[in-house]
C-alpha cells in the first residue's frame, strides 16, 4: 500500500492525471503532454519523449500485476471455502448437488413430479403427518426403514393432551381395536404412602383420557390409515443424506429394500427419523444428554392398586414407572442413573433387580415383578434430553423424537409430536404450492416458535420432575422430593394444576413455574414449624437454591424468550408466501 500511495503521489512528476469519470482511461495525459507530443517534431524536445512513455509503461504494468494478484488470491480463497464447505456438509449429512446435474451412474433418479413432501420415518410422527397432509391433499411419498410392526418399550403412554390432538388430527380410532387401555390419572408411592391424583377431565367428553398400548401396533395403524389415502405412498428404504444445493435442500439419497441407491426430489423434506437420527445433524445443534437408561418388563396377569392408572414409585435411587398397555399386560420401566448399566447376560442385572427393586414395589405388583425377571425378557433403553435448537434451512424442516427429546417419565413425547403436526398443518394450509422454497422457509420458520408454550412446558416439567424424584444425599434435594409428594397428596389445585400441565391439557409456562416453587415454598414453610431456628432458615435457603437450580438451566435451554414471550419474536407474524 505505501508503494502504491507513493506512486500516486509523484503522478504530477511523470506528467499524469488520474480521471474518476466512467469511460474513460484510469490514467490520461494532461494538456501539457499533448502540447509536448504536438511538438515532437521539434528535434530540441525529443529527449524526453522517451522518458514519459517509459514511465507511462512502468505506471500501468505495476497497475496491472497488483489487479492480477488480487484477482487470484479472491478467486481461490473463494475456492478453498467452497470444497471446505462442501466438505463440512457432507459431514453433517448432506450431499451437495453438483452444478453441472452430473449423476453417479449407479444411482436412478426419481423426478419431484407428483410429489409435494418427502417424509423420512414413519414412527409416530411420520405416519401421523403423512395422513395429516394426504388429507389436505398433499402428495406425500414416505420412506421408513423398516415398515414391520416393531417391539418398542417407549412411546407407550399417550396423555390425554396428546390424545385430544389425535381427535384433532382424525386419528382418533388407531387406538382402537389395539386393546389399548384408558388411563385417568396417577398414584404415587413413597415409603409405604400413596397418594392418587386424576386428570382434570370434567371439561372434556368421557371418551377424553389418556391411552397406553403397544407402541408398535399404534404405530401400525397409523402407517395403515395413511396408506389408504390415494396420494400417500410408504416405501421402505433407509435415508442415507440430504441432497443440497446452494444451501436449499432439494430432496434425499437413500436406499431402497432391494439395496439400490435413489435419489428423490420434492419442494419440502420433513425428517422425523426418531431420537438415533442420523440427519438432525445439518438441520439442529443437537446437544443429547442421557442421563439415566430405563429397563423394560413385561408384567402378566398382573393386577395394579388402582386400575386405569399409572403408577410411580419415588424408589432409591430413581423412579419405578407402572402402566397397563393391555388388558392382561403391565408395562414396568425401572430408572437406572448414569449410562452404566449391571450386565444382562451374566445374571448381574436379575440380582438387582430381585434385591435392590422388587423391595420397594407395591406388595400387589411383586410376584409377577419377580415372575417376569426370571422368565428373562428384559429391555434397556437409553432414556434422552435434548432440547429443540434449530438451523432454519430451505427446503427442509425437523420433527418428534429427531428434533426435540425430554425424559420420558412423564410420558409427554407423543404429545409434543402431535401438537407439532397441527401447529405445522395450520401453517401449510393456506400455501397452494411448496415450490417457492426461501418464501416457504421463512415462512415456516414461525413453527419453530409457535410450537414452543406447548413443547417447552412438556419439556420442562419432564426434566424438572425427574430431577426432584431422584434419591439423594443433599439434604435440601430430600426435602424437595418429601414435599414434592405432600403438596399433590393435599389436593385441590395443588394436585389439579400440576397434572394438567403434565397431562398437555394445561401447558402453559408461567403455571409449571408458579406451581414448582409453590412446591418450594411449602417445602420451607414446614421448616419453619414448630419454630423456626438458623439451621432452618439456611435449610430453607438451600431448597430455594436446589430448586433454581433444577429448574432454571432447562428453561435456559428450551429459550427464555421463546417460551415466555413467544409474541416478541417477529417470526411469528410472517404471512404465507404469495402464491
Amino acid at each position: 500500500m505505501q508503494l502504491v500511495f507513493v506512486v500516486i503521489q509523484n503522478l504530477p512528476r511523470l506528467g499524469l492525471t488520474a480521471t474518476a469519470s466512467l469511460g474513460s482511461p484510469l490514467l490520461s495525459p494532461p494538456p501539457s503532454l499533448i502540447s509536448t507530443r504536438r511538438r515532437l517534431r521539434n528535434p530540441s524536445s525529443l529527449t524526453m519523449a522517451p522518458a514519459i512513455e517509459l514511465d507511462q509503461f512502468i505506471l500501468a504494468t505495476f497497475f496491472a500485476s497488483l489487479f492480477a494478484l488480487v484477482l487470484v488470491y479472491v478467486l481461490r480463497r473463494r475456492s478453498r471455502d467452497d470444497a471446505n464447505s462442501n466438505r463440512s456438509k457432507t459431514n453433517r449429512g448432506l450431499v451437495v448437488a453438483a452444478q453441472n446435474d452430473t449423476v453417479s451412474k449407479n444411482l436412478e433418479i426419481k423426478d419431484d413430479s407428483g410429489i409435494d413432501v418427502i417424509i423420512v420415518g414413519a414412527g409416530v410422527a411420520g405416519a401421523a403427518l403423512a395422513h395429516t397432509l394426504g388429507k389436505a391433499r398433499r402428495r406425500v411419498h414416505v420412506i421408513e426403514r423398516d415398515l414391520s410392526e416393531q417391539d418398542r418399550i417407549v412411546g407407550e403412554l399417550l396423555q390425554p393432551g396428546g390424545y385430544l390432538k389425535l381427535i384433532e388430527l382424525g386419528l382418533e380410532d388407531c387406538v382402537k381395536e389395539i386393546d389399548a387401555q384408558r388411563i385417568l390419572g396417577y398414584a404415587l408411592f413413597k415409603d409405604g404412602r400413596h397418594t392418587k391424583t386424576s386428570y382434570p377431565l370434567e371439561a372434556f367428553d368421557s371418551d377424553v383420557a389418556g391411552r397406553s398400548f403397544h407402541n408398535g401396533r399404534f404405530v401400525q395403524r397409523m402407517r395403515d390409515k395413511a396408506a389408504t389415502l390415494s396420494n400417500v405412498r410408504l416405501e421402505q428404504g433407509t435415508v442415507t443424506s440430504l441432497l443440497e444445493e446452494n444451501g436449499t435442500v432439494k430432496g434425499v439419497q437413500y436406499k431402497t429394500k432391494d439395496g439400490n441407491e435413489l435419489r428423490l426430489y420434492a419442494p419440502l423434506t420433513v425428517v422425523c427419523d426418531g431420537c438415533f437420527s442420523n440427519l438432525r445433524r445439518s438441520l439442529c445443534k443437537p446437544k443429547v444428554d442421557v442421563p439415566s437408561t430405563f429397563v423394560g418388563l413385561v408384567l402378566e396377569n398382573c393386577e395394579l392398586p388402582f386400575a386405569n392408572h399409572g403408577h410411580v414409585v419415588l424408589a432409591d435411587p430413581s423412579p419405578i414407572l407402572l402402566y397397563p398397555i393391555s388388558s392382561s399386560e403391565v408395562r414396568c420401566l425401572v430408572d437406572v442413573p448414569g449410562q452404566k448399566l449391571p450386565p444382562i447376560a451374566n445374571g448381574e442385572m436379575a440380582k438387582y433387580l430381585k434385591t435392590q427393586v422388587a423391595p420397594q414395589l407395591p406388595p400387589e405388583v411383586r410376584e409377577a415383578f419377580i415372575a417376569a425377571v426370571d422368565k428373562g425378557n428384559i429391555r434397556t433403553m437409553p432414556n434422552r434430553s435434548m432440547p429443540a435448537d434449530p438451523v432454519p434451512t430451505p427446503g427442509a424442516l425437523l420433527l418428534g423424537d429427531a428434533f426435540n427429546m425430554r425424559h420420558p417419565l412423564t410420558g409427554g413425547g407423543m404429545t409434543v409430536a402431535l401438537a407439532d403436526i397441527v401447529v405445522l398443518r395450520d401453517l401449510l394450509r393456506p400455501i397452494h404450492s411448496l415450490k417457492d422454497k426461501e418464501a416457504l422457509s421463512k415462512y415456516i420458520e414461525s413453527f419453530y416458535t409457535l410450537r414452543k408454550p406447548v413443547a417447552s412446558t412438556i419439556n420442562t416439567l419432564a426434566g424438572a420432575l425427574y430431577k426432584v424424584f431422584l434419591e439423594s444425599s443433599d439434604e435440601a434435594k430430600r426435602e424437595m422430593r418429601e414435599a414434592c409428594f405432600d403438596y399433590l397428596s393435599l389436593g385441590g389445585v395443588c394436585s389439579s394444576g400440576p397434572v394438567a400441565l403434565l397431562s398437555g391439557l394445561n401447558p402453559r409456562p408461567l403455571s409449571l413455574v408458579l406451581h414448582f416453587f409453590a412446591v418450594a415454598i411449602y417445602a420451607v414453610g414446614r421448616l419453619m414449624l414448630p419454630f423456626p431456628s438458623i439451621k432452618s432458615f439456611w435449610l430453607g435457603a438451600r431448597v430455594i437454591s436446589s430448586a433454581s437450580g433444577i429448574i432454571f438451566p432447562i428453561i435456559k435451554a428450551e429459550g427464555v424468550r421463546q417460551m415466555f414471550f413467544p409474541r416478541t419474536i417477529p417470526a411469528i407474524y410472517r404471512s404465507p408466501p404469495p402464491q
